[in-house]
């Protein structure tokens, strides 16, 4: 995107001695005297233009330094198999995935509009002045509710140096501001890659290698993109751990932390990561999945009455804990889950870093807490296990958990199941039979007895190779002889046919539902056959956003014999929020 900064600049380049009167470049240059007066007086802070006059041939503009022009690289010869655009701040990115027998993995081609080199070097000094004259705090920057004011204050200080570029379009001017203002305040080209919603995972490698991205369709692409020091890496690492109140330094390497959209970051550097420093942020679901997605045929995570089943178990506060390998869903589900809870019941999430999302209508009795690392000093830090303790005496009626990792965390948290909380939480595990044996053994050490307060385990699933994710298994846990517990699969997922089976009937579930309840085993049969009718009439309706999912939630549990009539009489949606 050249302008006139260009233009005046490249001219200079051409001239003898690469310096030219202001009449000579008014005349070839096509500007007015005020204007290139306004560059030159950008231009000189970075020592690239002069200003010089002579007494006797008037005033000249003296070029001081060629800056070269960088030619995109050449795109990867190939097969193009998809394009798109993304936009971020109303700069449009042209996005294609290309398939090239040349290289081992496809590749992510960004296209975004760049500057001129002089124009990049104006938008440079632009850059440091407005870091003096604009302040903003690292509170306004954190929170999302204040993110377009703070953009519309920058918008109003920066227009009073891009107004000084003659020529330049109303549409030119926005995208060098948005361009600038990621470049401060944002992560730059990052932004791009992380308003894509096919990617799930962003990858920085160090220095000179390719940006990797995780992409839903494509798996791992190489990108056209990298960074030229391993201090550029560095300092995106640092910005995103001071938002989130983290820090990363030579003393204190590796770094956990989260962007304002709630997506993870996690941060290394050089010698722990002996290749240079490294940043792997994973993307928060800008529209978080939904139960109704889970059971649709495009996803097909679980089927309906498995679905109907978590439902109840949700209900009627069973403790869940979710287990899977690494990016197999484990905090997917467990949101989807925890969006099922009934609107009167207070709940407390601790994480490490922020992960849940909760409904809107469930918001209004939420309290999210997460964990804080000691300062440089070593004080200060705030543990799950302390956020654990501290949440049994905030009267939850569930407590949801983003991930036990630890003894301490593992105790505390089978102390509230104990003490008659509803827990949900995530381990890593690849089966209810690992998760048992983990449980039991070091480092948790969780005594049988204890291990028998958590009611179900839900194992997720991802095949590496086609990248699908997939219920494995729902189980049940059973107190067994001699303070031993065993094991009751409900629910199995068959890969060759990528169909669930349901195995055994719930013994443990139904019997402690009917001991709570007062239900029999018909009327809950019963009451599982109709969440099964819901979620295909939510399904066939496509109600999958998840506050209209939340909605529908809460009318099953405020009016049921409305939801059954809409259900039965099939209305839309809009139907049956029009007639309650």
């Amino acid at each position: 995107m050249r302008t006139k900064v260009d233009e005046l600049c490249y001219f200079l380049e051409e001239s003898e001695g690469h310096q030219a009167s202001l009449d000579d470049i008014k005349s070839f240059v096509d500007l007015e005297e005020e204007a290139i007066l306004d560059i030159v007086d950008i231009l000189s802070k970075a020592e690239v233009l002069e200003l010089v006059t002579k007494p006797l041939d008037g005033r000249f503009i003296k070029l001081k330094r060629i800056i070269p022009f960088h030619e995109e690289r050449a795109k990867t010869a190939g097969k193009i198999v998809e394009e798109y655009t993304v936009h971020v701040y109303g700069v449009k990115g042209y996005v294609e995935i290309i398939e090239s027998s040349d290289e081992p993995v496809n590749r992510y081609v960004l296209t975004i509009p760049r500057p001129g080199p002089y124009t990049s070097m104006f938008m440079n000094v632009v850059k440091d002045m407005l870091a003096r004259q604009f302040t903003v705090s690292v509170e306004e920057l954190s929170d999302p509710k204040k993110r377009g004011f703070v953009v519309a204050r920058f918008t109003d200080h920066a227009s009073v140096y891009f107004n000084r570029i003659p020529g330049l379009n109303q549409r030119n001017r926005k995208v060098l501001m948005s361009l600038l203002f990621m470049s401060m305040y944002g992560l730059g080209d990052l932004e791009f890659l992380l308003a894509d919603p096919d990617i799930e995972d962003v990858g920085i490698n160090g220095a000179f290698r390719p940006v990797s991205v995780y992409h839903k369709r494509y798996g791992w692409l190489k990108t056209n993109l990298s960074y030229a020091s391993e201090d550029e890496i560095f300092n995106i690492a640092s910005q995103i751990g001071r938002k989130s109140g983290r820090d990363i330094t030579l003393a204190s390497p590796i770094m956990d932390a989260h962007l304002i959209t709630g997506d993870r970051a996690a941060a290394t550097l050089f010698p722990v990561s002996t290749s240079g420093n490294t940043l792997t942020i994973r993307k928060f679901a800008r529209d978080p999945w939904t139960i109704t997605d889970f059971i649709s045929p495009k996803i097909h995570t679980l089927c309906t009455d498995m679905a109907a089943f978590l439902w109840m178990c949700i209900q009627y506060e069973i403790n869940i804990l979710v287990g899977g390998g690494t990016a197999s869903g484990k905090t997917s589900l467990l949101n989807t889950l925890a969006a099922l809870i009934p609107p009167k019941e207070r709940i407390i999430s601790i994480e490490d870093t922020r992960e849940i999302n909760l409904p809107e209508y469930l918001s209004w009795n939420w309290i999210p807490l997460t964990t804080k690392p000691p300062n440089t000093e070593g004080r200060g830090e705030v543990t799950m296990d302390r956020l654990i303790h501290s949440s049994l005496r905030m009267r939850p009626d569930r407590i949801i958990i983003g991930e036990i990792r630890d003894r301490e965390e593992a105790e505390v948290a089978f102390e509230a199941m104990h003490t008659g909380h509803s827990v949900l939480s995530t381990l890593h595990s690849d089966t209810s039979t690992q998760i048992i044996r983990r449980l039991s053994n070091e480092p948790f050490n969780i005594p049988a007895t204890e291990l028998s307060t958590l009611q179900v385990i839900v194992i997720q699933y991802r095949d590496r190779r086609t990248g699908v994710r997939r219920t494995y298994e729902i189980t049940e846990i059973r107190e067994g002889p001699r303070a031993t517990v065993s094991l009751n699969r409900l629910y199995l997922w068959h890969p060759r046919k990528d169909s669930f089976e349901k195995s055994n009937k719930s013994l443990r579930v139904m019997e402690e539902l009917n001991l709570h309840t007062g239900m029999t085993p018909k009327e809950l049969d019963k009451e599982l056959k109709e969440k099964e009718k819901i979620l295909k009439w939510m399904l066939k309706n496509d109600i999958s956003n998840v506050n209209d999912v939340g909605i529908v939630a809460s009318l099953y549990y405020r009016d049921p014999d409305h939801l059954r009539k809409a259900v039965s009489k099939r209305w839309n949606f809009n139907q049956v929020i029009d007639r309650w």
